[in-house]
């Protein structure tokens, strides 16, 4: 059975909108791993089209975008090249290595899980909160950055029951951002 593992960046007042968090090196460097060591990745809409929109161009075209750091490459080639799962009712098609999850959002996934393979991986705000009312993310990992952003979007807002954790690993990086990794209890 493949673990579904969920990862996101937050600020210390608990602020999850991209645009609010640090952006250096060894923090690309540990997302691309994370990205590589799931057999696939499963997104909502959203977050489907914000990353298609960001690191696609770049692996068509090779031509870095006036943002991007070269140490930004391995993410946009690991993130490129990996299977995706994208639940919408909305959208018509997908592409990008990707098909669409519709119906039944529990069953589906499960599915997923119940494949051989090293795991899953979840991002995004919407999606993971659907998964963690059904009790399907196997690990959370909150990337802490060492920022106040004074705004949202938060995480999990309207989960309808407690969801305990156990702190399985902690990561510090030299940017000041904790990595903190937890188990359901």
């Amino acid at each position: 059975m493949r673990p579904l593992r969920y990862s996101i960046n937050i600020t210390l007042d608990g602020c999850c909108d991209h645009r609010a968090g640090l952006v250096d090196e060894e923090l690309h460097r540990h997302h691309t791993e994370n990205l590589a060591q799931a057999d696939a990745l499963i997104f909502g809409r959203t977050t489907y089209e914000m990353m298609e929109e960001g690191w696609r161009p770049f692996a068509q075209t090779g031509v870095k975008p006036d943002w991007m750091e070269p140490w930004m490459e391995p993410f946009a080639r690991t993130i490129d090249v990996a299977k995706k799962y994208v639940v919408s009712s909305t959208l018509d098609s997908v592409d990008w290595n990707a098909e669409l999850i519709r119906g039944d959002l529990g069953k589906a996934v499960q599915q997923l899980k119940q494949e051989s393979g090293k795991g899953l991986f979840v991002g995004g705000v919407k999606l993971p909160l659907a998964l963690a009312e059904l009790g399907l993310i196997d690990e959370y990992e909150f990337v802490v950055q060492p920022r106040l952003a004074g705004h949202g979007p938060t995480l999990f807002s309207g989960l309808s029951k407690y969801v305990d954790l156990k702190l399985v690993n902690k990561l510090e990086f030299g940017s000041g951002a904790v990595v903190l990794r937890y188990e359901p209890k």
